[in-house]
């Protein structure tokens, strides 16, 4: 085939789920084929908005940006291109250093797509509010399976699936059937349901919770939390730290030893162990990687937690809310985990492992999303698992990828164009959820995808 006939053909590429991975992806698709001369056609299927996951769906104000704006550029190749975007926005001109409402950040995804698909150029892109329901995968082909037309055909899909909602193997059965009980917080409507009037249990101190306790606090109301650790997200620094470099590279150090001496260094040097974490993000990966299945499946059972909460920081003005609420008596917070569930009049009693009751209208799950695909409720990671089109990840986490997030097949199974990013490459990446990593993720999986329908 010569260039000019290879420029005339269309190829077809399918991105499942338009949050942040998908969104993004479909925009450097896009991008990308342009720049080649390619004609592509790209189908974005989910039934809602480009933009709007579950990490950019609310439309909360309370609900903020968890990374400060100077670094939520769409493009890492133009850190500024946010920070100019929400300037134009706000009557305010933001700096880098705020931290801004999850709804605008919904926009500017969307408005980041639409101008990919504006510039024209032979690329098109097809919005297909649908939900897959399963898919069939060949060497050089997929057929997606949606609910309410023939399958659809394309030379390449992704699987931009985001978070899956939270496991609730925690809950007693007669917890998981009570009508007081929310499965899923970011479900339409859950927490519009919970009465005025109720104390809440909210199972879970993480990111989650911190969202969920920001919308039901109020007079009146004690919102209690618990987990297993007690463990609460920290701060951000107030003010601006100075940066440390990464680690060189060790093939024969301890991994957990080198996160540790760079910590360390952090706090000699800056008095601080912020700049230390933040040093270990270009090299977690790597870090990760080094450790064998005995070390990784220890770090996740003993260390997980903790390095959860200092290196997913919530903003310095969400930390004054809780803490108001929490010198108002009206948030409680500590180590809990339930043991038993007793209906009442008004809701429930619950009984926690270390004897605590506790007498609520309402208890909500807040242990965050589904990471194990062992045994994945979600039906289309279960019909590619099924058919030996793709495995679970190392310790069973998302999905096994190989470069740039290709699907690696079971033993036998089919070696097929599937890609994907974000969340469901945590078993691989461990660090696969902030945009940083998923703005970079989108670009080289954009282009490997391209590649390979040249190939």
């Amino acid at each position: 085939m010569t260039g000019s006939q290879e420029a005339q053909q269309t190829h077809h590429v399918a991105v499942i789920g338009a949050g942040a991975s998908g969104t993004l992806t479909a925009a450097r698709l896009l991008q990308h084929a342009r720049e080649r001369r390619l004609r592509l056609d790209v189908r974005l299927i989910d039934p809602s908005d480009a933009g709007r996951g579950v990490a950019y769906g609310t439309d909360d104000p309370r609900h903020l940006l968890n990374v400060p704006a100077g670094k939520m550029s769409a493009y890492g190749e133009d850190p500024g291109h946010f920070l100019r975007w929400a300037t134009e926005q706000e009557p305010t001109a933001p700096a880098p250093g705020d931290f801004l409402p999850r709804r605008l950040y919904r926009r500017y995804l969307a408005e980041v797509l639409a101008h990919q698909v504006a510039h024209g150029g032979g690329v098109r892109l097809h919005h297909l509010r649908e939900r897959v329901l399963g898919l069939t995968a060949g060497p050089r082909e997929v057929a997606l399976r949606l609910p309410t037309e023939a399958p659809l055909h394309a030379d390449a899909a992704v699987l931009a699936l985001g978070n899956f909602p939270p496991t609730l193997g925690w809950a007693p059965p007669e917890l998981r059937d009570s009508p007081h009980f929310t499965a899923d917080p970011w479900a339409p409507g859950a927490l519009a349901a919970i009465p005025e009037d109720a104390d809440v249990l909210l199972v879970g101190t993480g990111l989650t919770m911190v969202d969920v306790a920001l919308v039901l606090d109020r007079p009146g109301r004690v919102v209690h939390a618990v987990s297993r650790h007690g463990l609460l997200p920290h701060p951000h620094a107030a003010g601006e730290l100075p940066t440390l470099a990464p680690p060189l590279p060790d093939e024969s150090g301890d991994p957990r030893a080198t996160a540790i001496r760079q910590i360390a260094t952090s706090l000699h040097l800056h008095g601080d162990w912020r700049p230390g974490v933040d040093s270990l993000r270009p090299v977690t990966a790597a870090l990760w990687q080094r450790l064998d299945p005995a070390a990784r499946a220890r770090f996740l059972a003993e260390d997980l937690r903790h390095w959860e909460v200092h290196r997913h920081r919530i903003p310095t003005h969400t930390v004054a809310v809780l803490d108001r609420a929490r010198a108002a008596d009206r948030l409680r917070t500590g180590r809990g985990e339930v043991a038993r569930v007793v209906p009442t009049a008004a809701g429930l009693k619950v009984e926690l492992v270390d004897g605590t009751a506790l007498e609520v209208g309402a208890v909500v799950n807040c242990t965050g999303a589904q990471a194990d695909f062992r045994r994945p409720d979600d039906p289309l990671v279960a019909d590619l698992i099924a058919s030996g089109a793709a495995r679970p990840g190392p310790c069973g986490l998302g999905l096994d990828t190989v470069g740039a997030g290709r699907l690696v097949p079971a033993p036998g199974g089919p070696a097929a164009p599937l890609w994907t990013l974000g969340p469901l490459r945590r078993g691989n990446l461990l660090e696969t959820t902030a945009v940083p990593e998923i703005r970079d993720q989108a670009d080289s999986l954009a282009r490997a995808v391209l590649d390979s329908l040249l190939g």
